[in-house]
């Protein structure tokens, strides 16, 4: 699937009426309160005076941005900031987990922590080590926080790349709906892709059309209903919410950039339609190592349904593009609510908590599975000569010319067919999250200290069925079609004296002649596929902070005090996946190898504190100088780790504040990289100048006979290697109970300017730097093959698996292991410009 491009033309309709007083995402600024409001940053614990802000850049998006935009999903509004990068979302179909994520900095979604309300919210799925951001109620959303560079020692771990921070509205009063509505508008006037699709429909019509005109389609709509008010004469408050939300699916096949799946041509210099070889009408490969019983492309014939004969594989009209079959945006529908309250017990005692539950269902559909490169002796291929459904051109085409007779099995030869009378495959996806927390807070007695503790308690319990995938079994069965006795075409199985051997289900697969298979046959060979699981995640945590005025804890040129903030938290993550017996055996085709049930939890205790030391306030030349520290230490079930931070702030004049920070983040491995069964899976390579995927492959290979036998091909294998026609080849992945945590240092360096000579704008400019060390992941496939065969290096050597014939694809004895390693480092830096300016326009009557 071509990676997805961002639809042109958002059209939206606000129901509700909104207020506007902000304007764009804007650098987190607290001097827009009174200088006696204290409040909490996003980045640091400690409750600060409102003239403080914290020494980590922090980006904002109120409210008001999201009802300019009429922004339905909160993915949809957090993609437009730099700092993030597409991560799982609605626009992906092929490997979509259902839900929706945050990357900062292209670090990966694992290592952004998300939270609400500043507490975390649960891993999204049975399938994602990343909370789901469909979860968050878009229409009570006061704000988002964005704090990049590091936040391990505030937070703890997943909080690499940094902290996106949710704040909802918890005291509305009142009754309110809102309502939006949306679509996505495409005017398909691209001249050269037009062209394209016009030459490629011309040679095959039935696989390429040319999208024109305007488009209107992908329509969403969310309705939700916000009541509120106070209780008990006011000694507490309550905030619920109901919602629901539908959005209709876009096809690749509506917009003329997304029609075909585009490749290169003539040295990567022209666009190309390409696809898989795996056409609705069968062709074969030969995947033998010796001379190949029929004239080839590297391998391939085609069948031509018309005459029921075989002929040299065009990649023009023998190409299966599969991108008209995938979704652009997948259905949903959703059904939210939620409740918070809080209530103020004594003086001293608030009781607060929040209430939310989400009932989310999405479909995937991508193309057609099929017989992507078996026969009648399953992996290894084959076709019976005696099969009936052959032509007798057919028939001499595969055997006759190699000398077979009519009991034999041409060997080795790999049948490739996508299933389209069977339908597309579609995943149907569904999730139930409940997130329940309790806690207590208020000032500790006369002192100036407060504490916070809670409770929490979320579950996310996920449902998924699989459809139109087929079984592997049941097709090799299908496949060797034979008559009985009574001259009636059966499966072999059932033709034989031995009913020890019968399968009376099967019914014989058409894949030779025009006919096609039957609709019995299209039943039989079909494979249900269903997993169900649960993922849990239970926090207790407890904070204390205040200032330390009332000690005389205080630089003699500051005017406030030293601020701290102590605490300790316990976190419990829990993860049960459990696939059903069909996913488990890997006897599904279109799935690339056994989907094996996860099992496993992981128990962290933290302890945690941090220091806001102000040095110098209201001298000449320095308004303000001061700096943060912090540390949290983690003890996990098989390590310890700790995470630390340095940051300093300096104001020469109110509107001029230099900032800068240090800090060490510490990422311990999750449930998933942990517990993850290992198990065969595909990858894909990128096409080579020979024109092959596997550089040991075909009669003309581009690596030489050393390099290929750097990774396992003997001197006989060389040269008669099949080549995978659709670039995929098999992966041995999985956990690794063996990890170590991943450590980050972060640098940021920056200025925020709001001059007092143009009210309303704020300007800031950050410079960061992200080194991620010990990082956790898989070896790519690519780098691996590439390294052995041009070093013969030991370490990625071993990696590289050939299997029967040297193949990495046709069985799964052939793979490349690429299971989760602490496998070096990642990095990036760059510098963030942000801006923002407004003005009241005026009070009207």
């Amino acid at each position: 699937m071509m990676k997805p491009t961002r639809m042109t033309g958002a059209a939206s309709l606000a129901i509700a009426t909104a207020m506007l007083a902000g304007g764009l995402a804007a650098p987190a600024q607290a001097q827009d309160q009174e200088s006696n409001d204290v409040i909490t940053v996003t980045g640091s614990l400690i409750e600060r005076d409102g003239n403080l802000v914290e020494a980590s850049p922090v980006t904002t998006v109120d409210a008001a941005e999201f009802d300019v935009r009429g922004t339905l999903r909160v993915e949809d509004m957090i993609n437009t900031l730099p700092q993030a990068f597409g991560a799982q979302g609605s626009n992906l179909a092929n490997g979509s987990t259902g839900t929706a994520s945050v990357d900062l900095r292209g670090l990966g979604s694992e290592r952004t922590l998300v939270l609400l309300n500043g507490r975390r919210l649960p891993y999204g799925s049975i399938n994602i080590d990343a909370p789901d951001v469909n979860f968050i109620p878009s229409a009570l959303i006061e704000q988002v926080d964005i704090l990049t560079g590091g936040a391990s020692a505030t937070y703890g771990a997943d909080a690499v790349a940094g902290v996106v921070n949710f704040q909802l509205m918890q005291d509305f009063e009142g009754f309110r709906i809102d309502g939006n509505y949306s679509g996505y508008q495409h005017n398909n006037d691209n001249g050269t892709l037009q062209g394209l699709l016009s030459e490629f429909q011309a040679q095959n019509p039935s696989q390429y059309r040319v999208p024109d005109g305007s488009t209107f389609q992908g329509e969403s709509t969310d309705i939700t209903a916000i009541f509120g008010g106070q209780l008990d004469n006011g000694k507490g408050g309550m905030t619920g919410y109901v919602g629901y939300q539908r959005t209709y699916p876009i096809l690749q096949n509506s917009y003329d950039y997304s029609q075909c799946a585009l490749g290169t041509r003539n040295d990567g210099t022209e666009f190309s339609c390409s696809g898989s070889a795996t056409n609705q009408y069968s062709n074969l490969l030969y995947v033998g190592s010796g001379e190949a019983p029929f004239p080839n492309n590297d391998g391939l014939v085609a069948t031509d349904p018309q005459t029921n004969t075989f002929s040299p594989y065009d990649g023009a009209t023998d190409t299966f593009n599969f991108n008209p079959y995938n979704h652009y945006q997948r259905p949903s529908e959703r059904y939210t609510f939620g409740l918070f309250a809080d209530y103020d017990i004594t003086e001293n005692v608030e009781f607060y908590s929040e209430l939310m539950y989400m009932n989310n269902r999405t479909n995937s559909q991508i193309a057609p599975s099929g017989v992507f490169g078996y026969g009648v002796s399953g992996g290894a291929g084959g076709i019976n000569c005696d099969n009936p459904f052959l032509s007798e051109q057919q028939r001499a085409y595969i055997c006759t010319n190699a000398g077979l007779d009519d009991d034999d099995i041409a060997e080795d030869i790999l049948i490739l067919r996508r299933n389209v009378e069977g339908g597309n495959r579609n995943q149907d996806i569904r999730h139930q999250t409940f997130r329940a927390l309790g806690g207590l807070r208020g000032d500790i007695g006369d002192t100036p200290f407060s504490y916070n503790v809670y409770a929490m308690f979320a579950q996310v319990q996920r449902t998924e069925t699989y459809n139109n995938d087929l079984s592997i079994n049941k097709l090799t069965r299908a496949l060797y079609a034979v008559e009985d006795e009574t001259g009636n075409v059966v499966c072999n199985v059932n033709a034989d004296d031995d009913p020890a051997n019968d399968d009376a289900a099967c019914v014989p697969y058409d894949v030779f002649s025009g006919a096609g298979p039957s609709d019995a046959a299209l039943d039989y060979i079909v494979n249900p596929l269903n997993r169900n699981g649960t993922t849990e995640q239970q926090v207790i945590s407890a904070t204390v902070s205040g200032s330390l005025d009332e000690y005389g804890i205080a630089s003699p040129w500051a005017e406030e005090a030293v601020a701290v903030a102590v605490g300790a938290e316990y976190r419990r993550d829990f993860l049960d996946s459990n696939p059903d017996a069909n996913y488990q055996s890997g006897d599904v085709a279109g799935q690339g190898g056994p989907i094996l049930p996860i099992s496993g939890s992981l128990d962290v205790w933290d302890v945690f504190g941090e220091l806001n030391v102000p040095l110098i306030q209201g001298a000449p030349g320095v308004d303000q100088f001061g700096f943060d520290l912090a540390a949290r230490h983690s003890t996990y079930n098989n390590f310890d780790a700790t995470a630390y931070k340095v940051g300093g702030d300096y104001a020469p004049i109110p509107d001029i504040r230099f900032r800068a920070s240090y800090q060490r983040a510490v990422r311990a491995p999750n449930i998933f990289e942990l517990f993850e069964q290992q198990g065969i899976g595909l990858f894909d390579l990128s096409e080579g100048d020979n024109g092959n995927y596997d550089p040991c492959s075909g009669s003309d290979p581009s690596a030489t006979l050393a390099q290929c036998a750097n990774t396992g091909v003997t001197p006989e294998q060389y040269g008669n290697i099949a080549d995978n026609p659709a670039g995929q080849f098999n992966t041995l992945g999985g956990g690794n109970l063996d990890l170590d945590p991943e450590v980050a240092d972060t640098y940021t360096a920056g200025v925020v300017i709001e001059p007092e000579a143009v009210p309303g704008l704020i300007f800031s400019v950050d410079y960061f730097d992200i080194n991620v060390e010990d990082l956790v992941g898989t070896v790519p496939e690519a780098l691996s093959l590439n390294q052995c065969l041009n070093t013969g290096n030991d370490f990625f050597c071993s990696l590289v698996n050939r299997g029967s014939g040297g193949t990495l694809w046709a069985n799964q004895t052939g793979f490349i292991t690429a299971t989760n390693v602490n496998t070096g480092s990642l990095a990036t830096k760059g510098v963030d410009f942000l801006a923002s300016y407004s003005r009241p326009i005026g009070e009207y009557d």
